[in-house]
């Protein structure tokens, strides 16, 4: 182990460490003599400086010591992955995952066969990168097997062992490599790792889809992925993972928008500049991916190129859109237009409708079927062809008709013979 016994986090300076609820789980696995450490994620961001979401522990206790000591203390204990020593621990609704010290026993690339231990070291081991084999204990000494504290201090994102094990093991730290460099990472990708990463490629398609998804997702909500998304190019990954050509400079045009309109990095709308127009890609990736109804629709929608939308539309003709398509569609095609069209990141023209997107509330048709029906006819398919000959009228109108407007409309319509 590396020495690092001057290095600490300050519990009263870290909000996390020391509020109830952490004090609470903590003191519940300490009672005799238990021993359990704050560990991952929260551990890393701390020493970072950056904000700390969820809060993993490790313990030697095992899944039913620590199941019992939490009932003890009168907290809430789930067990959300027990076979794997994983117990979410519940204290005031907040939730800690607590996991048993474990080695791996198995492992064929997707999953593992893990065995529980009692050895530190042996659990930071199984661990995948350096910076996320951080342990602090409720003082907030750090323990620190593998240099991880020097590759933070050099924000260089690093295998815990030989990286071409580590990739067999599990495929999906291929995507993880990328993704905790975009976040964390600064210059070039360990040249170890991605030399491993590129051998491994082919293992991303034994993975399934729901956890490619998640990698992804979250490596394009990085603030600026482009550097790490040219390298899955050049090595061939990214092709492992994207059907078609993928378009990284309408990606980047992208994101240099997002910067210079201060818009929060949106990685469905990412994953949409990266892929071809047309829609055909979009579907096919969306099924290998799993992706939700809503956000495979969005995504489709995105990529089905709207020509209408150009920076020459005047105002009265983007309202009509807007209304038609909706604020997130509108707005997703204006910012992939504008990046496809080339044009300045701060563009007058385009700015103008990203604007409109934003602050515009689209009107309510306030006439609906029982006005209709008022005037004579009985539900059924004529009712809606009349609806919307008038709410095409009204949008024809830069919705300017109010309802007594659309009423007379209505009555007029509904005596004119239909065949």
């Amino acid at each position: 182990m590396n020495d690092q016994s001057n290095k600490r986090l300050d519990p009263n300076r870290n909000r996390w460490m020391s509020e109830p609820a952490t004090q609470s789980v903590m003191r519940a696995l300490h009672a005799d003599g238990g021993e359990a450490r704050f560990v991952g994620g929260a551990v890393r961001n701390a020493l970072l400086g950056e904000p700390v979401g969820d809060v993993d522990i490790a313990t030697s206790l095992t899944p039913d010591e620590v199941m019992a000591r939490l009932t003890r203390a009168g907290l809430g204990a789930v067990p959300t992955g027990i076979a794997h020593g994983t117990v979410t621990a519940v204290c005031n609704g907040k939730p800690f995952e607590v996991t048993t010290l474990r080695r791996d026993v198995e492992t064929d690339g997707r999953h593992a066969v893990i065995a529980f231990a009692t050895d530190w070291r042996e659990d930071a081991a199984r661990r995948d990168f350096t910076i996320n084999a951080l342990y602090a204990d409720e003082n907030g000494t750090i323990t620190d097997y593998f240099g991880g504290l020097q590759d933070l201090a050099a924000r260089r994102v690093r295998f815990v062992g030989d990286p071409r094990l580590r990739i067999r093991e599990d495929y999906l730290r291929i995507l993880r490599l990328f993704r905790f460099h975009a976040w964390y990472g600064t210059g070039e990708i360990d040249e170890a790792a991605l030399a491993a990463s590129a051998a491994g490629k082919s293992g991303l398609q034994r993975l399934s889809g729901e956890r490619v998804q998640k990698e992804l997702l979250r490596l394009l909500e990085a603030k600026d992925p482009m550097a790490v998304l040219r390298a899955m190019q050049d090595s061939g990954i990214l092709a492992e993972l994207l059907p078609g050509d993928s378009q990284l400079q309408r990606l980047a045009r992208l994101i240099a928008i997002e910067n210079a309109n201060a818009i929060a990095p949106d990685a469905p709308l990412r994953l949409a500049a990266l892929l071809p127009d047309g829609g055909v890609v979009a579907r096919v990736l969306a099924g290998r991916l799993k992706l939700s109804n809503a956000l495979r629709g969005r995504i489709v929608e995105a990529t089905e190129k709207d020509d209408r939308i150009a920076a020459s539309l005047d105002e009265a003709d983007a309202r009509k859109l807007l209304y038609r398509l909706g604020t997130e569609r509108f707005r997703d095609c204006v910012l992939l237009q504008w990046a496809a069209a080339g044009a300045d990141a701060g563009d007058v023209a385009w700015r103008r409708l990203l604007r409109l997107a934003e602050d515009w509330t689209a009107p309510i048709f306030t006439l609906d079927g029982n006005d209709v029906m008022a005037l004579g006819f009985e539900e059924g398919q004529e009712v809606g062809v009349l609806l919307r000959e008038i709410e095409q009228r009204w949008v024809a109108g830069d919705f300017a008709a109010g309802r007594p407007q659309l009423l007379e409309w209505l009555a007029h319509a509904a005596k004119k013979p239909r065949g």
